[in-house]
């Protein structure tokens, strides 16, 4: 029986190590195939998530390629250092506009209604039909930079032939000697966010983005105007002379009050630069837009009455609203993405 038993025995034992070893390197195999498997999937997830990041980094290259930051302040994106701003408040009980002057504009300012960095890094400007205006005579509110050339020095004064204001390169050369600069530029980026959609016909849907201030008079006010049933806005400026008539000169669109959609106008949140430039009796205004021409319109100064002894300039930029016939709550609202201007000394 012994004799009979051990040859199976022998098998058996044969086809269990047999077994083991055919089952242990099943067990590799599949092992090595989970870990390779687990290894892929891991490849997988960690390029997903360097896309993903790329992708998140790309996203914030192109929030911040304007070099603007949502989180601070206007002045710490713009170089606001010769400006003061019109805010149409009253904190000071005198029953007109506040003036933030200066230094405090530079220090941090802003106002959550109406002058205050908007989630693009933008510089938005916001004025309502309604509030404190800058005198008894103005007619409108206004959210708007005044140019002030003596940067915060108050030992200069605000108007006349001073340091702190220009003057054409006409003007007497006593002039140009006093001021603080002659001739000048000014250039804006910007897009119109909002304007009025309720009061008199004459009045709806315009906004003043852009000035030349002189004494009394405007030689130069930029406005952009949509009407309520257009999609398309307008942009035009008034040339005013010295004590005298005002001169229209349309760029794109009509100023009319009736005007239907203007051909090629400019839609709301659309960006697009303005231009100044003043040599002597000499103005020119452009309109430049991404993937479009530039629109040009001269102006000739010769009979402005500007270049005579005594007149001074200042720019202006912001939103101007000219309309004060509509709902108290309704506005006008402007972001600046650029803002520069300059003088010959």
């Amino acid at each position: 029986m012994h004799g009979n038993n051990t040859p199976t025995k022998h098998l058996n034992f044969r086809c269990t190590i047999l077994c083991l070893l055919i089952f242990g390197c099943t067990f590799f195999i599949s092992s090595c195939s989970s870990n390779d498997d687990s290894s892929e999937k891991q490849k997988e997830n960690t390029e997903t998530t360097q896309t993903e990041n790329e992708e998140e980094n790309t996203t914030t290259a192109t929030d911040t390629a304007n070099g603007l930051d949502a989180n601070v302040a206007p002045s710490a994106n713009f170089n606001l250092t010769t400006w003061n701003i019109s805010i149409p408040i009253d904190k000071d009980g005198n029953n007109k506009a506040d003036t933030v002057k200066e230094d405090e504009l530079n220090n941090g300012y802003q106002n959550s209604n109406y002058f205050y960095t908007g989630t693009n890094g933008g510089m938005v400007f916001k004025c309502p039909v309604a509030g404190y205006k800058t005198s008894e005579n103005t007619k409108y509110t206004r959210t708007e930079l005044r140019e002030m050339l003596r940067a915060g020095n108050t030992n200069i004064e605000t108007q006349g032939i001073t340091k702190n204001n220009w003057v054409f390169g006409s003007a007497p050369q006593t002039d140009i000697d006093n001021a603080g600069g002659y001739d000048g530029e000014l250039y804006a980026t910007l897009a119109v966010n909002h304007v009025t959609t309720t009061g008199d016909d004459d009045q709806v849907g315009r906004v003043i983005i852009g000035q030349i201030h002189a004494n009394n008079d405007e030689p130069l006010r930029i406005y952009y105007r949509k009407l309520p049933n257009n999609t398309l806005g307008s942009i035009y400026i008034a040339h005013e002379e010295n004590a005298a008539a005002e001169t229209y000169y349309e760029l794109i669109g009509s100023r009319s009050k009736s005007a239907t959609n203007p051909e090629d106008g400019i839609v709301l949140d659309e960006k697009f630069s303005y231009t100044v430039k003043v040599t002597g009796n000499s103005m020119w205004v452009t309109i430049n837009r991404d993937g479009k021409d530039a629109i040009e319109q001269f102006v000739a100064m010769t009979n402005s009455g500007y270049d005579v002894g005594g007149q001074y300039m200042y720019f202006k930029a912001g939103v101007y609203n000219q309309n004060n016939s509509g709902t108290a709550t309704d506005y006008v609202q402007a972001t600046f993405y650029s803002l520069k201007s300059g003088h010959s000394k």
